[in-house]
């Protein structure tokens, strides 16, 4: 950050328009709605809990990305069997929008193996969607990251040089899937392939953190569980070994995307680290000049 009162750059990894999906709080007086405002509040949301709702057309959610300070925002794919957004809506929303980048999604044990990278490679190369995915333990059943079906994923996304995306977390409907220790094995078995973490495996951050001290191909986006409790022991990391794997993400709509940047700044890390956070990871993770 250049300067005291200077505004930084800033790449929200997790920022999706409430437009995308029910569960986002697109329909009005709705029970996705009635979610997104109960989760603002247990996140920590200052002000009107319904915030979101500008974002219920395409261009009330530019203007929260834009007034939102954001250099980019990073829009979401997700393909499990209780929610679906398709690739194709992903790239509708990005396309022709240069600050917004989109990621795709796959499940291969819905669409099997074949169909899965049929659709991996196609998110990439023909809709230029900037990473892949996906969701284990959300699966039917749920399953860990090192299960060898999603081994296929991996190795696609390794030679086509993107990021896979990871989503865990405590909304898992199985929180024994919610466990770091095995992409320990995936981290290892890929060690050229970026794995990005969304919401950083909170609650159990130490064990992620473990796994991202030895693997250095593991970033973590804590998004808005950074601001609950455990945040020391991140702060802590991301001011030593960690200050090039973790990332912010605002989580929006979930968390109003100007408080959390600010949320960001007031927690304590090293002045020397908070660009690479807020921004140069994520530039180097999707190689933006």
């Amino acid at each position: 950050m250049k300067g005291a009162t200077a505004w930084p750059r800033v790449i929200d990894m997790r920022c999706r328009p409430a437009y995308l999906h029910d569960f986002f709080g697109k329909t009005p007086a709705s029970e996705g709605e009635a979610v997104a405002r109960w989760l603002n509040r247990r996140v920590g949301t200052r002000g009107d809990d319904g915030h979101f709702i500008r974002s219920r057309t395409p261009a009330g959610f530019l203007s929260e990305v834009h007034e939102g300070g954001l250099s980019r925002a990073v829009v979401v794919g997700r393909h499990t069997p209780s929610q679906h957004l398709p690739n194709d809506t992903i790239h509708a929303i990005v396309r022709g929008h240069r600050d917004l980048i989109g990621i795709g999604s796959v499940d291969p044990v819905l669409q099997g193996r074949d169909a899965a990278l049929a659709e991996a490679e196609r998110a990439v190369r023909t809709l230029g969607l900037a990473g892949i995915d996906i969701e284990p333990g959300f699966g039917d059943p749920p399953r860990h990251c090192d299960d060898r079906v999603y081994f296929p994923v991996y190795e696609l996304c390794a030679a086509l040089q993107v990021p896979v995306f990871l989503m865990t977390g405590p909304t898992t409907p199985d929180l024994r899937y919610n466990d770091p220790a095995p992409l320990a094995r995936v981290a290892q078995a890929f060690p050229s392939l970026p794995i990005v973490c969304y919401h950083g495996w909170w609650p159990n951050v130490q064990q992620a953190l473990g796994v991202a001290f030895r693997y250095e191909n593991v970033h973590l986006v804590p998004d808005m569980y950074l601001f609950q409790p455990g945040r020391e022991a991140w702060v802590q990391a991301a001011n030593s070994f960690l200050g090039d794997q973790l990332l912010f993400g605002s989580s929006y709509p979930f968390r109003p995307i100007r408080q959390s940047v600010e949320d960001f700044l007031a927690l304590g890390f090293a002045e020397s680290t908070l660009d690479r956070l807020l921004y140069e990871n994520a530039a180097r993770l999707f190689n933006l000049s």
